[in-house]
């Protein structure tokens, strides 16, 4: 199991995902923050990134805020 910082910005130009020097990182989605959209690009960005199911990530706090804490079950 890993838990690690994300700050998330959405409504980006384009997708990316940056590692910051603490070690967080910095994710931007395209998708808006309505309706847990950005959420659910969040996810299924981080599965394809850590090569595991988006059942396997759980946004453990910060549903509605851009600081999130994220947890992979490996």
């Amino acid at each position: 199991m890993a838990i690690f910082q994300v700050k998330v910005k959405p409504n980006s130009q384009k997708q990316s995902v940056e590692v910051e020097p603490d070690g967080s990182f910095k994710i931007c989605l395209k998708s808006p923050p309505v309706d847990g959209k950005a959420n659910q690009e969040l996810i299924k960005l981080l599965a394809k990134k850590f090569n595991v199911k988006k059942s396997e990530i759980t946004i453990k706090s910060g549903l509605s805020s851009k600081n999130k804490l994220i947890e992979i079950s490996l």
